[in-house]
């Protein structure tokens, strides 16, 4: 027993959306009837980038029509380390996504020195990821394109969308150049608003040629353009920024000759300029996620999105809130990723702003009210909430280990750089589970809710 310290619990069931206040819980001794999680804190296992959600230019629009008090109170929840919950990874489209006010680039005009930013990220994604900086300035973003320009592409595929040169296609190979400077100035333009890009991958689902703005590039594809082009310009300029290989399905999609593409990739030359590889799971199992930091522990992992919708019946909570948990957060730190990422943080009450050929059954991490002033919190967000309080950015994944009948709870534990550590349970049973959590010599009991979710921090 050690007196003096307490334990800070988050609770969330599925029939309380909102308890998500402080609670206490004092050293004790343990249960013995009770199943035992003994954290290791030397242990250290990967360290932690962060937890958040996707500033598209349909969630910037939708904050930026918000009444600016209401906008700053859900910043400040979301994203403040003081009194919120400190989401601090967000990601961004480079140029348009299926979920843009419009199709574009910031080069629609032939000719590379025609770069320039659009009204979409001059007038909603810049000033909200500013405020989201100013609440939290540890925030990471990370860049994804869904198209080049379209005076790059070639093969497009008209049939899609007729009349629409923005869907599938592939970079012409002539302009690999082009279009490793096109990274670059958006890289420049957005350091020019005191916004540093932490991370890019090359491309959005690069297997998808489908979507609205999309573009297929294939791993031959991408590693010929990342060690002919985009890996010579970044490190002539002298960037930091860590570039990513991949960012699409664990099951690539079922096409047999993308199998493994970060790893193709790894093998050339071209592999010393990836930090590691991105993925989504909108097909396969996250057990991928072992198998390619096995064949290169060396490398970095990263989850960058996941959605919800009318199909997985997103905005039912009861449904969602274990298995998100445990598939989007628990599921891929455990599998070495650093962080995880959802998809568009703020929809409408319409699922929208979205774009005819992208997705139009998606929810948000939360759902802004047709009077722009209440928020409706999904799953995505509650998750992440989770994890946020959990690790702080630069903690490490510790080990633990797990006795006693811990038949469904799920567990990720934390070491963060104050010496505090994180603990993250999901309980998909039926009925409350109490579990002792070992520290050294200090022990406590914890109630995990039936189908709930609890983050312990102390």
């Amino acid at each position: 027993m050690c007196a003096g310290r307490d334990v800070k619990v988050l609770t969330t069931t599925d029939d309380r959306l909102h308890d998500l206040e402080p609670g206490m819980v004092a050293f004790s001794t343990p249960k013995t009837d009770a199943p035992t999680i003994t954290v290791k804190p030397a242990t250290l296992l990967q360290e932690i980038d962060g937890f958040g959600a996707a500033i598209t230019g349909s969630t910037a629009y939708n904050l930026m029509r918000m009444p600016e008090d209401r906008r700053r109170e859900f910043l400040h929840e979301t994203f403040s380390r003081n009194g919120g919950y400190g989401m601090s990874y967000v990601r961004v489209s480079i140029g348009c996504s299926d979920f843009s006010l419009d199709e574009y680039s910031c080069c629609d005009t032939p000719g590379i020195d025609n770069f320039a930013l659009t009204k979409e990220e001059l007038m909603y994604v810049i000033p909200i990821l500013q405020e989201i900086r100013e609440i939290n300035p540890e925030a990471k973003i990370l860049g994804s394109p869904w198209t080049p320009p379209r005076w790059m592409k070639v093969n497009n595929l008209k049939e899609l969308r007729p009349h629409n040169e923005w869907t599938s296609g592939h970079i012409n190979p002539k302009y690999y150049d082009d279009y490793a400077e096109y990274f670059l100035k958006w890289l420049e333009a957005f350091e020019d608003h005191g916004l540093d890009i932490y991370a890019i991958t090359m491309q959005n689902e690069p297997l998808n040629r489908g979507n609205s703005a999309s573009c297929f590039m294939g791993w031959e594809e991408q590693r010929d353009f990342l060690k002919g082009s985009l890996g010579p310009v970044l490190k002539k300029a002298g960037t930091k920024v860590k570039v990513y290989a991949f960012d699409h399905n664990y099951n690539y999609d079922s096409m047999k000759d993308q199998e493994g593409y970060p790893t193709n990739i790894y093998a050339d030359e071209a592999g010393e300029y990836l930090a590691g590889a991105a993925y989504h799971n909108y097909g396969g199992n996250k057990d991928e996620l072992l198998r390619i930091h096995n064949c290169a522990p060396e490398k970095e992992l990263v989850f960058t999105e996941t959605s919800i919708g009318t199909w997985n019946d997103g905005r039912n909570l009861g449904k969602r809130l274990i298995d998100d948990m445990n598939e989007i957060v628990i599921g891929t730190v455990n599998r070495w990723c650093r962080g995880a990422i959802a998809w568009n943080l703020m929809l409408d009450d319409d699922r929208g702003p979205n774009r005819e050929g992208g997705c139009q059954t998606c929810y948000g991490t939360v759902d802004l009210s047709p009077d722009m002033t209440e928020v409706r919190r999904n799953s995505h967000y509650y998750i992440m909430a989770h994890a946020s309080v959990a690790a702080q950015p630069g903690a490490h994944r510790i080990a633990h280990d797990s006795t006693g009948n811990t038949e469904g709870i799920e567990t990720a534990a934390f070491l963060n750089n104050d010496g505090s550590r994180g603990l993250l349970l999901s309980n998909s049973t039926c009925n409350d589970r109490e579990v002792n959590v070992i520290d050294g010599d200090m022990t406590f009991v914890c109630t995990i809710p039936a189908r709930g979710i609890v983050t312990c921090r102390w």
